[in-house]
């Protein structure tokens, strides 16, 4: 059973949001319970202190304890007034109304965090990738969830590169699940592509997160964000992990899809200032490649980057951005590079052809950033100097085969059919 709402349309209030989490969780899932609610870090767009705030009050009050975590995958940890600010959490509510209540990173970084709670044997990965891969796939996971009685999780919806939706079960695995299977799942989705997955609601990649989350043996229940523009929730849907994510993508597919009728020459893609990296504002090129003419160019315009990963930037500088087929082709030169980094390589560089020993990328991928050209260069990436574009001269002209995009990187455009 599922409980919420939500249209193109509409804006739901703080009050609407406590009454669909009254309405959609049971009591005796919480009452005299320890709660950990997973969440988002600031890498995502949604009304995260207002949902910390109901969550709070509706089982807060009630609950043994409410605690919580971010589910970084291998995002950066955040330090303590980050996160609380993250939350909305000022030091005197810290103090007031949370006095009860830890907050945590998912310490993805450390070996001690992880206990294994099974795998998906060599047969169920070739079985679910359709012989993708066959692997036997450890499943790890932060051992500290095991001292709940219930893990809630809390975030948005959004068309995904690797999993087709974001959200549900996905805070779980790669969430807060270890290396083996978060680099597994990753390449995954790198081998059927980015345009094959993003914005497809049933996934080989799902399918395996459904199947890992059988492991688990404490209730999970989750509470489903749909965003539309900056931080409006218009859709909110409480109940359990699988139904209420299939209630809030089935949403995310109506509002955060566009559908343009011919695809552009060159297509600019501004990046919100929450992607401090190429890591996450690689997110640019995966929403917008699909509407990049063969031949064209995709502009990521982020001034305010100047790295390429704080975590992964020893790898990615050391093989640059590639097509898939060009890692494919040659898997031995890259066994040292953990896979989740070839798949973000070859989202970021979009499709394409490796033949011959020659690499024929579909799209030019040119950084607008401060990461300098000989960086981009070393990255096979492009190059240019953002002070010297004048965004006026890419809006308005989607005639000319020029697309602007503000905020670029969570909505997803595609071609019509």
């Amino acid at each position: 059973m599922v409980h919420g709402s939500g249209s193109s349309d509409s804006i739901l209030t703080e009050a609407e949001v406590k009454s669909i989490i009254e309405a959609g969780t049971a009591p005796d899932l919480y009452r005299k319970k320890r709660v950990l609610a997973l969440t988002p870090d600031a890498t995502r767009t949604c009304p995260l202190p207002m949902m910390i705030r109901a969550v709070r009050q509706v089982i807060g009050e009630q609950c043994a304890k409410l605690d919580f975590m971010v589910a970084l995958g291998t995002h950066t940890p955040l330090p303590e007034k980050e996160l609380l600010a993250l939350y909305g959490i000022s030091p005197r509510r810290r103090e007031e109304e949370f006095g009860r209540s830890e907050f945590f990173n998912h310490r993805w970084d450390l070996p001690a965090t992880f206990v294994r709670i099974g795998q998906l044997a060599e047969k169920e990965v070739a079985d679910i990738s359709g012989g993708l891969l066959k692997e036997t796939v450890p499943i790890d996971i932060n051992r500290k969830i095991f001292d709940y009685d219930l893990i809630l999780i809390l975030g948005p919806v959004f068309p995904h590169e690797v999993v087709g939706f974001s959200g549900g079960a996905k805070y779980l695995f790669p969430g807060i699940s270890g290396g083996e299977f978060l680099h597994f799942f990753h390449w995954l989705g790198a081998l059927i592509t980015c345009s094959g997955i993003i914005g497809v609601k049933d996934t080989p990649v799902r399918r395996v997160i459904n199947r890992a989350i059988e492991n688990i043996d404490i209730p999970v229940h989750c509470l489903s964000m749909v965003v539309a523009g900056q931080n409006s929730l218009c859709g909110f849907y409480a109940g359990d992990v699988n139904n209420a994510w299939a209630a809030a993508a089935d949403l995310s597919a109506q509002i955060h899809v566009i559908h343009k009728e011919k695809p552009f020459r060159i297509v600019l893609g501004k990046a919100p200032e929450m992607y401090d990296e190429i890591w996450v504002g690689g997110k640019v090129s995966y929403k917008l490649e699909q509407v990049v003419a063969d031949g064209g160019t995709l502009i990521i315009y982020a001034p305010h980057i100047r790295e390429v990963s704080r975590t992964w930037g020893r790898y990615i500088e050391k093989i640059g951005y590639h097509v898939r087929d060009y890692f494919l082709a040659q898997m031995e030169r890259f066994e040292d590079i953990p896979r989740g980094v070839l798949a973000h390589s070859s989202h970021v560089r979009g499709t394409g052809a490796f033949q011959n020993g020659i690499e024929n990328p579909r799209m030019e991928v040119v950084l607008a950033t401060s990461i300098p050209r000989s960086k981009c260069e070393q990255i096979n990436l492009g190059y240019l100097d953002p002070a010297k574009i004048n965004l006026s001269e890419y809006k308005g002209r989607e005639a000319d085969g020029i697309l602007y995009v503000d905020h670029a990187g969570e909505i997803l455009h595609r071609l019509s059919a």
